[in-house]
């Protein structure tokens, strides 16, 4: 055969691949195709291009949608949508090399075990999640890298990190001479409103889908700051205004009281932790709208390191003894009261890929299952504008579906064991 010949042969060979691949046709034992609605059974689920086209009640045979139809057969299977974390830092794990990994490790280093993380956490079943705080150019060349369909990994919304001097977004815990040379590529940090304005607008035209800000301190700074409010009332709405301007939303990272509700105030989209919630942030929350993205397993996950390792400084030890413990029953409180939840799990304090042990936690304090299951479908594809395309198994919809072996709703412990998971039509792992 000539290379002419042979190249017309290879390529007819991928274009008939491509198109065997268009349309998936999948039997489904069981599925909740709308969390917070009775699933359904024995369904037929269509898909071509890697959106769902079709669903009907029965096994519907396969060659009827297309002849070169790809068929799944999850039939043993529970199926529901593509669950989605609205709190990761893919770029990093918790534990007792970070200090010699920040000198070591370089950035493409870092983006390779980044992406690793990216993949685990897809493998857990989590087809979407947005990243709260990442070195911002090798995150977003992940994200836009995935969205390309250059590489897998979980659709990943993007935050950049606006702080202040000395915040918890800031640089902590290491010498003054390197604190000094990573403050001159931090151009995010920022004092005063107008300087917060600037940070804002900085960070999205570099690529940021969102912003987040910390209106508190943190456990994990390594300084004795405390969590209580930080960032200036004045600094919190011009972040958010700024933000706005440039078609963004902001969320707010805040632990006790004060900073939730200037946060609030200031018209952020979400806070994370949302530790102290009192009574007077609650209703703030309920007027607004916004969302509490808890975090149960970032604080479970602190007090088990204060408590049993020496990962953590002294002062971030004081905090994770304090905040982890009252996380849980604040978010009993809220939860109870009526405020609009979004899972998050703060995953990069806890390790990747357990993403879905924040839902035992989320039902320990009180959550059903299925509330429990909608704060990762329904209500995390609300807070980021994607309703349209996520959050439901439905005909339009992008095809991210998962499968466990049994209901989540009699045992969530099933999502801790994904069977089957697939992406924008694609099969990910079987």
């Amino acid at each position: 055969m000539g290379l002419r010949r042979l190249f017309v042969f290879v390529a007819s060979c991928f274009v008939t691949l491509n198109v065997v691949a268009q349309t998936s046709v999948l039997h489904v034992g069981e599925v909740l195709a709308v969390p917070g609605e009775s699933p359904l059974k024995q369904q037929t689920i269509v898909i071509s291009d890697g959106v769902i086209t079709d669903m009907q009640s029965g096994y519907i045979e396969p060659s009827k949608f297309d002849a070169d139809a790809v068929y799944i057969d999850l039939k043993q299977q529970f199926v529901l949508p593509g669950l989605m974390d609205m709190h990761v830092h893919l770029q990093g794990e918790l534990g007792p090399k970070n200090d010699s990994e920040m000198l070591k490790m370089s950035n493409p280093l870092m983006q390779m075990r980044s992406y690793m993380f990216a993949m685990r956490t897809l493998n857990a079943g989590f087809t979407t999640v947005r990243d709260v705080g990442s070195s911002g150019q090798e995150m977003y060349a992940m994200r836009d890298a995935i969205n390309k369909g250059w590489i897998d990994g979980p659709r990943i919304i993007a935050a950049a990190f606006v702080g202040i001097t000395g915040g918890h977004a800031d640089i902590s815990g290491i010498k003054p001479e390197f604190m000094e040379f990573l403050d001159e590529q931090n151009h995010t940090i920022c004092d005063g409103p107008y300087d917060c304005r600037r940070a804002t607008r900085h960070a999205i035209k570099y690529g940021a889908d969102w912003i987040k800000i910390t209106s508190t301190g943190g456990v994990l700074t390594d300084r004795a700051t405390g969590t209580g409010q930080q960032m200036e009332m004045d600094e919190l709405q011009e972040v958010v205004l700024a933000a706005k301007r440039m078609g963004r939303k902001v969320t707010s990272h805040a632990h006790q009281e004060d900073g939730i509700i200037a946060a609030l105030q200031a018209g952020v989209a979400s806070i994370e932790h949302g530790t102290y919630t009192s009574d007077s942030a609650i209703q703030l929350f309920k007027q607004s709208g916004a969302y509490l993205v808890p975090t149960l397993l970032a604080g479970d996950t602190v007090v088990q390191m204060a408590n049993n390792t020496d990962v953590l400084s002294e002062a971030q030890k004081a905090k994770a003894l304090k905040v982890g413990a009252d996380m849980q029953g604040n978010f009993a409180k809220a939860y109870k009261a009526g405020v609009k939840i979004a899972f998050g799990t703060d995953s990069g304090v806890s390790k990747h890929g357990i993403n879905a042990q924040e839902f035992l936690l989320m039902h320990k304090a009180g959550m059903s299952p299925m509330e429990a299951i909608k704060t990762a479908t329904v209500n995390a594809a609300a807070l980021i504008d994607m309703s349209d395309t996520l959050g439901t198994i439905a005909v339009g919809k992008q095809a991210d579906i998962i499968a466990v072996d049994a209901s989540p709703l009699d045992n969530l412990e099933e999502l801790l064991d994904v069977d089957f998971v697939m992406k924008g039509g694609k099969v990910i792992k079987q």
